[in-house]
């Protein structure tokens, strides 16, 4: 049996093989992160043998930069092993007395590590849990984006009409957005009607919205302390900005739809359990993966870095420990949420929750209880792929 390591890298990767002995049979075989590439690390290994089933190679998750030479490999039938590059550390402070680090080092540590078989990999499951994970991630960053947008949105709002704020107690709801699309700064509201102001609110909001909201807007607009210089750029910021939000928030719900695409395929039992719906579901299953590489809860808990970190050093030890958040920020946001629901609709988690809040601890850390409790659900219902039954 051949182990290969391989380190990677942004554009180019470097290879190392041992045998069964540790006995190193090629180091620092570079190749570039093409298809070119690939090709001649493939020629490199079939040279000593042909069968597949000989090689065992391991890499680090660096990155996205791994995946498409996982890709390539996993195409011609190798058995892979992806890794934290926190075990790579570990054990090379376990085997060299030098902290010595680079390329060449990297990949002969991960074939050694692969050979000795110490190490938990960072599984990939199947292709659609795998395309859910980039989804749910790809979301988190679209929602993101609409945050930063609205933050510039309030900023530009706080310049040219501070006021309009007073008004719509959602100013990101879709009449105003359409109102600020059509009026961007105060001085726009002199030119139309109160009568006219108020149909188009009504058509907007559906009627719900009418002559006393254009009167309010109007009367804002006509006593705004806004500024009034450099009008025509505000404008087109605001303008622009509003676009945007709309624009990715259409995105985000196209995005949701692929999603429940994906999780009604894999009929996941995930969802039964109180506060997960369908994204923060896909959230959970996609960055947890195989459930069976957690052999217990409290490292799913650890996984997912809500596990209380310990501060010690000889005789001392802190009181007061906080969240570690060592593990996957996806997955800790994703359980932090549907925690934030279950701890008020759920009977189980519910009385949990109040009898952590009886003792005195803060809203966040009660919720952080909830979710440390939530995480031995979670595996419970993965591992035995059944649905949740709340307890009454």
């Amino acid at each position: 049996m051949f182990f290969i390591g391989i380190d990677i890298g942004k554009n180019n990767h470097v290879a190392s093989m041992m045998d069964d002995s540790g006995k190193i049979i090629f180091k620092a075989f570079s190749f570039p992160n093409t298809s070119e590439g690939g090709q001649a690390l493939f020629t490199k290994i079939s040279s000593y043998s042909s069968d597949t089933s000989c090689f065992e190679i391991g890499m680090e998750a660096t990155g996205h930069y791994w995946l498409s030479v996982y890709s390539f490999l996993f195409e011609k039938g190798f058995l892979l092993h992806v890794i934290n590059p926190i075990q790579t550390d570990g054990w090379r402070r376990g085997t060299e007395i030098r902290k010595r680090k680079n390329d060449i080092i990297d990949s002969v540590l991960i074939a050694d590590l692969i050979r000795y078989g110490q190490f938990v990999e960072t599984r990939l499951a199947d292709e659609d849990l795998f395309s859910l994970r980039t989804l749910t991630r790809f979301r988190t960053y679209l929602v993101e984006s609409i945050s930063d947008l609205k933050r510039k949105v309030v900023c530009v709002l706080d310049q040219v009409f501070p006021e309009y704020q007073a008004v719509f107690s959602d100013i990101f709801g879709k009449t105003s957005k359409e109102i600020l699309l059509k009026f961007s700064s105060p001085l726009d509201f002199e030119s139309v009607s109160s009568e006219t102001l108020a149909e188009l609110l009504a058509r907007l909001s559906r009627q719900k919205l009418g002559a006393d909201k254009a009167e309010q807007l109007k009367s804002a607009a006509s006593s705004s302390f806004g500024i009034t210089f450099a009008k025509n750029s505000f404008a087109f910021q605001l303008k622009t900005l509003i676009e945007q939000i709309t624009f990715i928030e259409k995105q985000v719900k196209e995005t949701e739809s692929e999603i429940s695409r994906f999780m009604e395929k894999l009929n996941s039992p995930v969802t039964t359990i109180t506060g997960i719906g369908s994204v923060t579901g896909a959230a959970i299953i996609s960055e947890i993966g195989d459930i069976s590489k957690f052999d217990s809860p409290k490292k799913l808990v650890a996984f997912a870095g809500i596990d209380a970190s310990v501060s010690q050093s000889g005789e001392f030890e802190a009181t007061h420990n906080v969240m570690s958040k060592r593990g996957s920020p996806y997955l800790r946001k994703a359980i932090f949420q549907a925690a934030l629901v279950a701890a008020f609709k759920d009977p189980v988690l519910s009385a949990y929750y109040q009898k952590k809040k009886a003792e005195g601890k803060h809203h966040l850390t009660c919720i952080g209880a909830v979710s440390r409790k939530l995480c031995y659900i979670i595996y419970a219902v993965l591992k035995n792929n059944q649905p949740y039954v709340p307890k009454a």
